[in-house]
């Protein structure tokens, strides 16, 4: 059974092409500039050479378009009919409290994603539309949506819920959701086969690091916490993301800097965090470059997240009762190995130790925790599109 993998942005479509009879990728690729001026394909097939052609997609329906012609191109396609596609896995931002997993897509599933748009009006629709166009253009074929918001649908009450009047809660469902869900699901679960233990038994921190950052605390294999809330704002120090801050300061800058409400959260979202703090670029490897050659404003950049992350997972090793695993996944979690070091270093107090030595390497699957740690510390790759694959392979089989 081949299953592809869709995932609309704003403005790009990503895709992945795997065989679900032994999870291999047959193809990868990525649709960029979507309505933007040179818009390209950039496809990736397993065996083949890579190819980027330069595609005018002024409107998704030509990015599908675009995506379907290279799966079946003669030079570099990998199925000779779409026939082959047996299901199509969506990702989806938000599910709100309607999804706790996920779901083969039908009319009522569409309405409800509609509703949750408000809550997600950046990713929701995109990610509606390339349903809605896959579906046109595949009319017989099962599509599946996947959640990011699903996995963290275990969560107690006492973790979820905001300290503000209940009422908003009951008539807005204002509460913590959480997302990168399919990347802890993914990342505790691999934890565990590695470590050759039952995720059942593990008490885990995933640190999914990258411009976009949160942690989840995994215990028993369910999410019992994590850090972005509502919205993918609140948590971690992020790429340009501030993070947790004190709410005042909205209203405080909005009347010093004579700011409307909505200009004030477009700081907040797309003009702080490590851009903010560094204030020359959000690519955390310029600022890891910066650091090696003694930047003091990059290094002060780095510690804050590095402390941020620390506290949290000290926090959710009180929170589970215990931790036995810290995970670290995303761009910036498997591929800088100062940083590993250093949040780790902060965890000697939980009785982590970790060989400095082995933790020498960028995104590979390794423990670099001593035998002596009272914590495994190590690396796990995400994989969101195989696990995507893998829930609507369930789905659908």
């Amino acid at each position: 059974m081949k299953v592809l993998v869709i995932n609309c942005g704003s403005s790009s479509l990503k895709y992945q092409l795997l065989d679900m009879q032994d999870q291999s990728l047959l193809a990868i690729g990525l649709c960029d500039r979507i309505g933007l001026d040179g818009s390209m394909i950039k496809h990736e097939p397993t065996g083949k050479e890579k190819v980027k052609i330069s595609v005018p997609m002024p409107t998704y329906k030509d990015a599908v378009e675009a995506v379907i012609s290279a799966l079946l191109s003669k030079e570099h396609g990998v199925i000779d009919s779409m026939d082959e596609i047996a299901a199509v896995g969506h990702r989806v931002v938000h599910g709100a409290e309607y999804f706790t997993n996920s779901v083969l897509i039908t009319e009522d599933v569409l309405d409800k994603l509609r509703e949750c748009s408000e809550l997600a009006p950046l990713h929701n629709p995109a990610n509606i539309l390339g349903i809605e166009l896959f579906q046109e253009i595949l009319p017989n074929v099962p599509m599946v949506g996947v959640f990011d918001t699903a996995f963290h649908q275990t969560m107690p009450a006492k973790a979820y819920l905001y300290a503000i009047p209940y009422e908003y809660y009951k008539k807005h469902k204002i509460r913590r959701y959480g997302f990168h869900g399919t990347s802890h699901k993914y990342v505790s679960n691999r934890a565990a086969e590695i470590l050759g233990k039952d995720v059942k038994d593990l008490k885990t921190v995933v640190c999914h690091l990258g411009n976009g950052a949160s942690l989840c605390a995994v215990d028993g294999g369910k999410s019992v916490d994590t850090t972005m809330g509502l919205t993918p704002l609140e948590g971690l120090m992020m790429g340009t993301r501030s993070g947790d801050i004190d709410p005042a300061i909205i209203q405080f800058l909005a009347k010093k800097e004579n700011m409307e409400l909505d200009e004030v959260l477009n700081v907040l979202n797309k003009k702080s965090g490590a851009l903010g703090v560094y204030m020359e670029s959000s690519d955390f490897r310029v600022i890891e470059d910066a650091i090696e050659e003694g930047d003091k404003q990059a290094r002060l950049t780095m510690d804050i997240f590095e402390y941020r992350v620390a506290k949290y997972i000290g926090s959710y090793a009180v929170a589970m009762g215990g931790l036995d695993v810290v995970a670290f996944a995303g761009g910036l979690g498997e591929n800088y190995p100062l940083m590993r070091t250093n949040i780790c270093n902060y965890l000697k107090v939980l009785g982590c130790e970790i060989n400095v030595e082995e933790n020498q390497f960028r995104s590979k699957e390794r423990v670099f925790s001593t035998d002596n740690s009272n914590i495994v510390a190590m690396v796990v790759p995400t994989n969101e599109e195989l696990m995507i694959a893998r829930e609507t392979f369930e789905l659908v089989k």
